[in-house]
């Protein structure tokens, strides 16, 4: 018997399969968009617009999430924060997640049972719900999450319509994700606001279905780095853009952060990725709807600068470097 009071560890193996989906499903909440929910072969989520838009992302533990560096529910926030970021980066509205769980046999089920929470909790944000899904055992630990958004009639925001004379605008913050890694991966804990920022991203869930009924002409969810991601709108536009590192002020904190690990704030604020800000271009003279604010434009040529120079510090993360 267990000491009074000391909760007992229950591993994915003693519960099994069915049991393991049982405890998962209790947690969740397949929200207004669902007509049918967990339980079947498949779900059935409502569509109104016809359309859908899908997005799917997998998490590695060791390459993306560490469990010394977050909580399972933090993991479960941050999971679905990188898939609901991508929906409303084509201007649509989120609707479900579908998520599969791959997990080492000897995993605690609690730990599974606070990612389905983490999950739920960011999904509920957006009142989104998640419909379904699969566990498997594997010897190393993954999540894969596939996101599902309705249009409302819009045209999707897409990475290719940015035109010279565009301004380019950003909804959310940057660096703070990055700084909150560096500061883990150098061994600390604090500065607690940027650790947190890291754990568990603040996404602009309603700016990006705002930026597409402002005239967006193009979108994207800021996952890898502002001057990476940016690249790719630049690439796929066949434009030149800038970026003015004046339309960005360092907070107190990551000033501090970053004199006392030696690293230019620069770095996390243009290069860093997981905040899941979103940034996008708009017809010059348009007014920018809220939590917008404008950091750069768009050129005739190709390629990315920062005030007109080019960048030498890095521009963000590469899932196989």
């Amino acid at each position: 018997m267990p000491p009074e009071g000391k909760a007992v560890s229950v591993s994915i193996a003693d519960t099994g399969e069915f049991g393991l989906i049982s405890r998962v499903v209790a947690r969740l909440d397949a929200g207004p968009k669902a007509l049918l929910g967990p339980g079947d072969d498949g779900a059935v989520v409502a569509a109104p617009d016809g359309r859908v838009v899908a997005s799917t992302d997998v998490l590695v533990e060791g390459r993306h999430f560490r469990r010394d560096w977050a909580g399972a529910a933090e993991i479960g926030r941050r999971a679905a924060a990188a898939n609901l970021a991508d929906i409303v980066a084509m201007g649509a509205d989120p609707t479900a997640l579908l998520v599969a769980l791959c997990a080492p046999t000897d995993l605690d089920v609690a730990w599974a049972e606070e990612l389905a929470e983490g999950l739920a909790a960011e999904t509920a944000l957006v009142g989104a719900g998640v419909v379904g899904g699969d566990v498997s055992a594997s010897p190393t630990l993954m999540i894969a999450v596939t996101a599902l958004g309705d249009l409302g009639g819009r045209p999707p925001v897409t990475r290719d319509g940015a035109q010279p004379g565009d301004i380019v605008a950003l909804a959310g913050r940057t660096g703070w994700a990055a700084a909150g890694y560096t500061i883990l991966s150098r061994g600390f804990r604090t500065p607690k606001a940027l650790v947190e920022a890291y754990r568990c991203p603040q996404v602009p869930y309603a700016a990006g279905p705002r930026a597409a009924a402002a005239g967006a002409t193009s979108m994207i969810d800021v996952s890898d780095g502002l001057l990476q991601d940016m690249g790719h709108v630049a690439t796929a536009s066949l434009v030149a853009i800038d970026l003015r590192t004046e339309a960005f002020s360092v907070p107190d904190q990551m000033r501090d952060a970053a004199t006392a690990l030696g690293v230019d704030p620069y770095h996390w604020l243009l290069a860093g990725g997981d905040d899941h800000a979103l940034a996008a271009t708009f017809p010059p003279g348009v007014t920018l709807p809220e939590g917008w604010r404008e950091i750069g434009s768009v050129h005739d040529g190709e390629g990315l600068t920062v005030d007109r120079k080019p960048w030498t510090g890095g521009t963000g993360w590469d899932h196989f470097r």
